[in-house]
Order: structure tokens, then sequence, then C-alpha cells
């Protein structure tokens, strides 16, 4: 099985929470996690401090290129980032996120 995790910048959590609510109506993801970071990064000439909601989707391999798509149509961000992270799980989850996306 091909299981990865999508790492999804947003800068609130209603805006999280939107994107992971339209991923997982369309089952292209099986399951989502939201949390707080405060981030600093290089913003037009400039180094940035700010407070962002990051979303850990879960999904196969085969997905990727589908959320990318949907994420960047539908996210508020300019440069969204969206990115995958390979990871092994114990088989029984894998399975269950298989099962559970397009």
């Amino acid at each position: 099985m091909s299981f990865i995790f999508i790492y999804i910048t947003n800068p609130n959590k209603k805006e999280a929470e939107r994107i992971s609510s339209h991923l997982l109506k369309n089952r292209l993801i099986a399951c989502a996690n939201i949390f707080p970071v405060d981030s600093q990064y290089w913003w037009e000439g400039k180094i940035e401090k700010t407070k962002e909601y990051v979303l850990l989707a879960k999904t196969s391999k085969n997905n990727f290129e589908k959320v990318k798509k949907e994420v960047k149509r539908i996210h508020k961000y300019t440069v969204p980032e969206i990115a995958k992270i390979e990871v092994e799980a114990n088989e029984e989850y894998e399975d269950w996120v298989e099962r559970e996306v397009k």
C-alpha cells in the first residue's frame, strides 16, 4: 500500500476545517488532523511571523495529485504549501485509509 500524509498550511482554523471537509466529502482523504503552529518564513522580501493552522490529511499515494489540484483551486493563499510525506503505518490503519478514499 502507498500511504501518505499531505501537510497543508492555512491562515486560520476555519480555513483548515473548510478544506478538510471539502476533501473528506469528495473522498479524497480518509482522515485529517488540524493543529495550530507558529510560522516564520520569507514573503515578499521580508521575514514574516504568524500563527497558522496545519491540516494533516491522510490518503493513498495515488490521490496526491488530485488533492493538490483541489487544494490549489480552493485555498485562499496565493502560494499554499501542499507537501507530500510518505509514511508507513500499521497494516490495519493503512487498509482503512485505502478503503475510505476514491
